[in-house]
């Protein structure tokens, strides 16, 4: 007997005497969360992330508290055309080279969609949310999400995206392992995600 037919033997075993009629319940959907930004901030915490949430009043003073903690002496922003607050001392991105952007510390972008299942950030990258190299690169991303962009799941977060755009969905730091499972972050984008939950004005 080969090994697949061995497993597959005990699969069958394993199976005997369950209905597969029957049909299945479906997973109960996290619409009945009653608090739905508070469970994209809970589910985005999970990932390592900072989450902060504020009043809308007070973004641009968030934002700024959250660079100054993550950036070191003399750091520098660089924000996307189009941001609707100001962050002081930012300069605007112009089509700064890879290697440009390799030097700043931190991007300040708005997001497109929040998914409170998953905790999963999505940019469009249209005004506010700047071009994918610019959220890529830096080493600390400083991300606003504004409550009415939190959505329930997945299909939810299809319906408002336009899929000619281009996505970049984030869940979390950048992050990988190696060959022996250690844990190393910002290989392939920020090593620092801060996301500012800005409350229903």
């Amino acid at each position: 007997m080969s090994a697949r037919e061995e497993i597959l033997g005990l699969v069958r075993a394993a199976l005997e005497g369950v209905d597969r009629t029957a049909p299945r319940a479906e997973a109960p959907r996290i619409a009945e969360v009653s608090d739905l930004v508070g469970h994209f901030a809970e589910r985005v915490e999970d990932y390592r992330a900072v989450v902060e949430r504020c009043a809308p009043e007070d973004l641009a003073a968030t934002v700024a508290a959250a660079l100054a903690r993550h950036l070191p002496a003399g750091g520098r922003v660089v924000v996307p055309p189009g941001l609707s607050f100001e962050v002081s001392g930012a300069v605007e991105d112009s089509g700064l080279t890879a290697l440009e952007l390799d030097e700043v510390d931190a991007v300040v972008t708005e997001a497109a969609v929040g998914i409170a299942e998953t905790g999963t950030i999505v940019l469009d990258h249209g005004p506010g949310q700047g071009r994918r190299a610019l959220t890529l690169v830096p080493d600390r991303h400083v991300c606003v999400v504004r409550a009415d962009q939190v959505v329930t799941d997945v299909p939810d977060a299809l319906a408002r995206l336009d899929p000619a755009r281009p996505l970049t969905w984030i869940s979390g730091p950048s992050a990988t392992s190696d060959i022996e499972l250690d844990r190393v972050e910002g290989v392939h984008g920020p090593r620092t995600l801060h996301v500012v939950v800005v409350a229903a004005g």
